[in-house]
């Protein structure tokens, strides 16, 4: 399946390949973040030798605009713009490093993605 992911800010394509590339602060590192474009795949490729503390909360910001990624109705999860095979939709996904909750938003209702869905309420996006 092909997934394209865009900035909900200023629609920047953020994967030109198969991975989608974003910008993580944490602790005062910056480091270019790949995340696999798959809804519930959790591998991210990380710049050599980094490491990351379980638990740990990040901020993502798009490598374009380098506006904050994170969800105005949801502040402990980002937001990313997806269209795969011609649906768009709204992806949420959790911050918190070693957490595995992603939401797919669209016409058709809320898709979760990951075992720690539970820990995020969804009121606020189900308005969405």
């Amino acid at each position: 399946m092909n997934w394209t992911y865009s900035c909900p800010r200023c629609a920047a394509m953020l994967n030109p390949d198969e991975t989608i590339i974003v910008v993580g602060e944490m602790g005062g590192h910056r480091v270019m973040v790949g995340f696999h474009p798959e809804p519930g795949n959790y591998h991210a490729f990380l710049p050599p030798g980094f490491e990351v503390e379980e638990g740990s909360l990040w901020n993502f910001e798009c490598p374009v605009c380098r506006q904050s990624l994170s969800a105005e109705i949801a502040p402990a999860l980002c937001a990313l713009d997806m269209v795969t095979e011609g649906d768009r939709h709204r992806v949420y996904f959790s911050r918190t490093a070693g957490e595995r909750a992603t939401f797919v938003i669209s016409a058709e209702g809320i898709e979760r993605y990951g075992a720690d869905v539970e820990r995020h309420s969804l009121e606020m996006l189900e308005l969405v």
